[in-house]
Order: C-alpha cells, then structure tokens, then sequence
C-alpha cells in the first residue's frame, strides 16, 4: 500500500480555520501512500487550523489557489470545520478549482462541513453524501441524497461525518484515489466499488 498513488498529485483546499485532523491525518495517509500532497489556498505562507474547540497548528500553504489548476491535480481533499468551508465558498476561485475537478471525474474526500463547498459549486445533485448532521437540510435542498453512515462513496466521491470516521474515511479515499479519473466532461462515472 505505501506505492499506491505513486505519481499521484494530490491537492488538500483549505483556508483559515479547518478542522486540524480532518487535514493532517488525511495528508499524512496519502503520503505515505507515495501521493504528492499540497496544500492549496487563498490565504498566504500558512493557513491555520481549528483543533475541536480552540485554534490549532499552523500549516505551510504550498500553493496559491490563484496559481492552482485542477488541471494539475489527479485528486481533491476537502477538510470541514465550519469557518474553512464557509470561506471556501464564497471565493469564486475555490468554487470554479472545485467545480472544474468534479466535472474532470476526479476523485474527491470531503468531511464533516466540507460538503458546502460542493453545494456552492453546484455538483451535489444527484450525490448520495453523508456529512456533519446539521448540513442534512443543505444537501437536501441542493439536491443531493443524505444518508447517516460514517463513509459513503458515491462516483469517485467519499464523504464522511465527523473526525471520529476518520479510519474510514482515509481508507475509502486511498481506494478511490487508486482508482483514478471517475469519467470527465461533466459526467461522472460510478466507482468500481460503493462503500
């Protein structure tokens, strides 16, 4: 397992006030399984976490969003906490990156309020998602099928709950990173495995 993405360059978005573990512990795992990991961002030099109930660790931005493109990546992590996300989507530019990697079918691990970013980017429709319970009625609204289960995959996305599925979460994501491009041109294809 420590080659599998071998070759594989991964992009971790996240602004001021991500939930610290959903980052770090999902980097850490694609690392190890040889992926190359950056993490994108609208903020300059280092993007600071949240750490449950207070401010957490400070960690290095290795690339500008105004300087990514999707184009350059093969998948996408989208960490929660409530402040990360709730800024992600309201820049154009961590929409349109969001956006433009679901429409090239690639793989993407979102968690816990991560999946606003989807909804602000208009691909949760027809999704089946699961995510921190008090978006329930967001992902309903934009259209995207809820369900309350650790991990759920659907189409070369997986989403999780909370830090607690974590284990779970790292495992989905490292199979559908595997896996590769889930379709491209706007139409996902369905991962060979459902979780």
């Amino acid at each position: 397992m420590a080659e599998q993405l071998n070759g594989q360059r991964i992009a971790v978005l996240a602004a001021r006030g991500f939930e610290q573990d959903e980052l770090l512990e999902p980097m850490q795992a694609l690392k190890g399984a040889g992926a190359q990991v950056e993490v994108v961002s609208p903020d300059d030099g280092t993007v600071r976490g949240w750490n449950h109930t207070d401010w957490g660790k400070d960690v290095p931005v290795d690339v500008r969003l105004d300087d990514a493109t999707a184009a350059d990546y093969d998948g996408l992590v989208l960490p929660g906490g409530v402040m990360n996300p709730d800024r992600l989507r309201t820049n154009p530019k961590a929409v349109a990156f969001v956006r433009q990697m679901f429409d090239d079918g690639k793989p993407i691990a979102v968690i816990c309020h991560g999946p606003w970013t989807l909804i602000e980017a208009g691909v949760a429709r027809g999704l089946t998602l699961t995510s921190y319970p008090s978006l329930k009625t967001d992902l309903t609204n934009a259209g995207a099928t809820w369900v309350d289960r650790e991990v759920v995959v659907d189409r070369g996305i997986v989403s999780s709950r909370k830090p607690a599925d974590l284990p779970a979460f790292i495992a989905k994501m490292l199979e559908e990173f595997a896996e590769g491009q889930h379709g491209g041109s706007g139409v996902r294809e369905p991962s060979r495995s459902q979780g």
